[in-house]
């Protein structure tokens, strides 16, 4: 019998990037029709880029919001059915607002979020049903004035010597350009940052970054096992050879379904999502454990004796790729001692949680008690995270913000990347209004103007 043939046997590294066909003078764009013309693009429709758009034409900014997929909420909608990051770790004070929280707010009060303590005492996170979380954006999106753009994905950056001046994406009719005063990257992946040139922390063998996961929901739940035991059934699974279990710890909660539980266990490593071919053998390799996860909670876990597998995640939950290496970088020791700066546009009081451990996972608390457990501190995340230090016109929020990987591991919860969305709007706005640089707004009217819109300072 043939040898099983294995995702890993197809990755190879793809060649070298042709950086004139991505990186366009205005003068070689010239071209490629005009699709758009607006203040503010927003590259990525997730949460940071959604956040983002909203803001910026909340302050009156004309807003473009470019999304690659078919509906807006990013890996919110897609992967998970849980906002971490509202509030800290051992603590009930909520220290997330603005849209972030309207946002949540909104299910809660419509009975389709409920709020739910984390697994391994992260803080406590706002569980909702992705297909709300859809109908949240599109409302908010439309209400706003923001010019929704769908099926379109980057696939060139305008630069103007240093300042980028807007994008190419391609379309099912082709590729336009959208010209913008002001870009925001919120791509998750450092897209527009990448192709303008930015300096940026890149996946590679000494840089390795988390794993992916492919999320899936179980249909017929009865009464789950805890999580200790849960886990302790992995790993008597696992040592016993019955299953191929790479990660034996992780979290199956229920969901605002009845019987519907949302499992996050699956672990694709040594991946680089940015290399087509390993994001060809993530997506395949995560939902080959999917099945063998589901198949295992089937025969071993009490209370999923008629599971069934409902679906797997949109696309594998990716965690970190790409991160800007901007005006500020946030440290493992600003997370740790609970840092603040004069230019704080979030707070942040999630744990740095590391997946890339093996089959476990590596948590430690901002600011930890002497017995290592959480104290509800937190740490602010400057506004020069979001700034390159060489190119002008844009902005990044999200994920891909400027952070070491072990500050990243607990500055990319969900609820600071909506804030990193919001204080981008409202600074592309700002900045457009003025008249000024993005790099060169004044802080303090940012912050009073994020005060103002409910930001948690």
């Amino acid at each position: 019998m043939a040898s099983e043939t294995t995702v890993s046997d197809f990755i190879v590294e793809p060649p070298e990037t042709a950086w004139n066909i991505i990186r366009l003078s205005p003068a070689e764009a010239e071209h490629v029709p005009v699709l758009w013309e607006a203040d503010v693009a927003v590259v990525g429709g997730g949460s940071a880029g959604c956040a983002a758009a909203v803001v910026a034409a909340r302050h009156g900014a004309s807003t473009i919001l470019i999304e690659s997929g078919g509906f807006f909420g990013g890996t919110a909608a897609a992967v998970l059915d849980t906002m971490y990051g509202f509030f800290p770790a051992g603590s009930d004070e909520r220290v997330v607002g603005g849209i972030g929280w309207e946002v949540a707010d909104a299910m809660l009060q419509s009975g389709q979020a409920v709020l739910r303590g984390n697994t391994y005492g992260a803080g406590t996170g706002v569980t909702y049903e992705p297909e709300a979380l859809k109908l949240e954006w599109d409302q908010r999106i439309l209400d706003s004035g923001v010019r929704p753009l769908l099926h379109a994905r980057m696939a060139a950056v305008i630069l103007d010597g240093n300042t980028v001046r807007g994008v190419v994406v391609l379309t099912r009719r082709g590729p336009f350009r959208i010209l913008a005063s002001r870009v925001i990257d919120a791509s998750g992946d450092a897209d527009v940052a990448w192709a303008a040139g930015c300096s940026l922390e890149m996946p590679s063998e000494k840089r390795r970054v988390q794993p992916l996961t492919t999320t899936f929901r179980l249909g017929g739940v009865s009464e789950p096992a805890k999580t200790s035991e849960l886990h302790r059934l992995m790993r008597e699974a696992a040592a016993n050879g019955d299953y191929e279990l790479p990660r034996l710890e992780g979290s199956a909660h229920y969901t605002v379904l009845p019987g519907v539980y949302h499992t996050n266990v699956t672990r694709v490593s040594g991946i680089d999502p940015t290399n087509p071919w390993a994001a060809t053998a993530a997506e395949l390799e995560g939902r080959k454990q999917a099945a063998e996860y589901a198949r295992f909670f089937h025969d071993r876990v009490p209370g999923y004796e008629e599971s069934y597998l409902l679906n797997t995640s949109v696309w594998a939950g990716t965690r970190e790729t790409r991160r800007l290496i901007g005006e500020y970088v946030l440290q493992k020791e600003d997370v740790l001692e609970a840092r603040q700066f004069d230019d704080a546009i979030a707070l942040c009081g999630a744990p740095i949680e590391d997946h890339d451990g093996g089959s476990a996972t590596i948590w430690r608390y901002v600011a930890a008690g002497d017995d290592g457990e959480p104290t509800g501190r937190v740490y602010g995340v400057p506004y020069r995270t979001l700034v390159p230090r060489t190119i002008d016109g844009l902005l990044v929020a999200g994920r891909c913000l400027s952070a070491t990987h072990d500050a990243h591991a607990s500055a990319r919860s969900i609820a600071q990347c909506l804030s990193y969305g919001h204080a981008a709007g409202a600074a592309a706005a700002l900045s457009v209004a003025s008249g000024v640089a993005v790099r060169d707004i004044d802080t303090e009217v940012l912050r009073s103007q994020l005060r103002e819109d409910g930001v948690i300072l």
